[in-house]
């Protein structure tokens, strides 16, 4: 799993070798703005919405097919759902 990633370039790289990758999350709903940092163990992602009724788990998806520039319907929660730390799936 891309625990070791460093970079948004490095997750388009590896989408354009492998056709598809993987990477932990820590999430922070309800913060001032979308932001992400790149950490050791996973990528720390915070998020405005709120952690209710999965809306915080749509915004991730929608946050990252933003920034990668990619259809949302080729992006995934595999695990997590209900918790801060999460798998996510980002298929070519």
């Amino acid at each position: 799993m891309g625990n070791s990633l460093k970079s948004l370039k490095q997750i388009q790289d590896l989408l354009k070798i492998d056709g598809k990758v993987k990477f932990k999350i820590k999430v922070s709903a309800n913060s001032k703005s979308n932001s992400i940092d790149f950490c050791e163990e996973f990528i720390k992602v915070r998020i405005k919405e709120r952690a209710i009724e999965g809306r915080a788990n749509k915004a991730i998806i929608d946050f990252f097919s933003d920034l990668l520039k990619c259809p949302k319907s080729k992006i995934s929660i595999l695990n997590g759902d209900k918790s801060s730390i999460k798998t996510l799936e980002i298929i070519k």
